[in-house]
């Protein structure tokens, strides 16, 4: 295998990584910063403004038929192609660095 094709097959086992690392879902449930000791008796007025426009666009909220997905409402998004689109892409880089290593290994 020449020098040059060498970088090259680097980069591609490197995006198709990155590629199937695009596929990890990631849900934030937690918050970053401490929680606080003191909890307000009254809520703010955009925690307010937020609850009320969350009850009007979220439908009926015992069948949950709202119109967007909301988090940790399961059931109610597909992720069947993120889920494939992953395995492809680590597939493809998984192939990649054994055909690289392979082909290292028998001095071309």
């Amino acid at each position: 295998m020449s020098s040059a094709r060498r970088p090259l097959l680097t980069a591609t086992a490197a995006a198709s990584l990155l590629g199937a690392l695009w596929f990890v879902p990631s849900a934030n449930a937690t918050s970053d910063s401490p929680v606080r000791d003191a909890v307000a008796a009254s809520p703010s007025p955009q925690v307010a403004e937020q609850a009320r426009i969350a009850a009007t666009t979220a439908g009926d909220s015992v069948t949950g038929a709202g119109t967007g997905a909301r988090l940790a409402d399961t059931g109610s998004f597909d992720s069947t192609p993120y889920v494939l689109g992953g395995t492809l892409f680590l597939t493809l880089g998984a192939g990649f660095v054994a055909y690289s290593v392979r082909r290292e290994r028998l001095g071309f």
